[in-house]
């Protein structure tokens, strides 16, 4: 089984995480920026944070054979926080970078005003960059939030179809299919979707766009939801080619309309500007 993680924080994980996610078959992901748990307090937290999207992780990722991309973005979270807002200006230098795949994580936390502001600016970043974009409907008044963000891509000058809205469950999957964008559902121990739940919605809805990630993080999470999402898929009868589909080909179609994506493996050395991974050894 080969698998395409499409939203996973890989900086809140160990090296342990990439080992044990090779072994379950992952061999690429897409790491979205988001909100670090704590408030960063002006631009140059960012720099220094997507620049390790763009560096660090994916030599660590190289090491244990996946290939690692990123999505840069302003968060909807941060977008409420006027210290943070100057980093919109610092996005286009990083929207041209190799293995940046989309804009995101964009959407809404809380539906203010000043995240309808970030998020119509980045909409037209990534229709000017010719990126997708990756959408983050929040988590709560789920379906009010889908509603209020497909306006705003509708509104927009990307289309919907290279809009991945993420984070769905059972009460908005399918207005969301209906609007013609690209389906996201994060598999969670507790909370958002479970495996059961998410067989289900394919069995309903069908494969066709529909991404299944683990959107591991510093919180409660699980980098292998990925690959228990599949073994339940033919545990209740789908086929292998379904969960290639939904596991592998519709993320790389997906991200592969940013035209960036390198599935090719190179570990690229053994260290990055000078560092390893290794502790206490050659």
């Amino acid at each position: 089984m080969r698998i395409f993680d499409p939203h996973i924080h890989m900086t809140s994980r160990t090296t342990d995480d990439y080992e044990a996610m090779y072994a379950a078959g992952v061999r690429a992901l897409v790491e979205p920026s988001f909100w670090l748990g704590q408030p960063r307090t002006s631009p140059a937290s960012f720099r220094d944070y997507f620049d390790a999207l763009l560096g660090w992780e994916p030599f660590r990722a190289a090491q244990y054979g996946i290939a690692h991309h990123c999505t840069i973005a302003l968060n909807p979270k941060e977008a409420n926080d006027p210290r943070c807002l100057p980093v919109l200006d610092e996005l286009p230098r990083y929207l041209v970078k190799d293995r940046v795949v989309a804009v995101g994580e964009i959407g809404y936390d809380s539906m203010t005003p000043a995240e309808d502001t970030a998020l119509a600016a980045q909409l037209q970043l990534a229709a000017d960059h010719g990126l997708p974009a990756l959408v983050h409907t929040p988590h709560r008044d789920k379906l009010a939030g889908l509603r209020r963000t497909l306006d705003a891509v509708r509104e927009s000058a990307l289309p919907t179809e290279r809009v991945l809205v993420d984070h769905l469950n059972e009460t908005t999957v399918k207005e969301a299919k209906d609007s013609g964008a690209w389906l996201g559902f994060s598999v969670y121990p507790d909370t958002k979707m479970d495996e059961a739940r998410m067989v289900a919605l394919l069995r309903e809805y069908g494969p066709e766009q529909v991404l299944v990630n683990s959107a591991a993080d510093w919180g409660r999470s699980d980098p292998l939801k990925t690959r228990k999402v599949g073994d339940l898929m033919l545990a209740e009868g789908f086929t292998e080619d379904d969960v290639d589909r939904v596991l592998w080909r519709n993320p790389v179609a997906f991200y592969g309309l940013s035209g960036r994506l390198e599935l090719d493996v190179s570990s690229g050395g053994a260290t990055h500007e000078g560092n390893s991974i290794l502790r206490g050894g050659e």
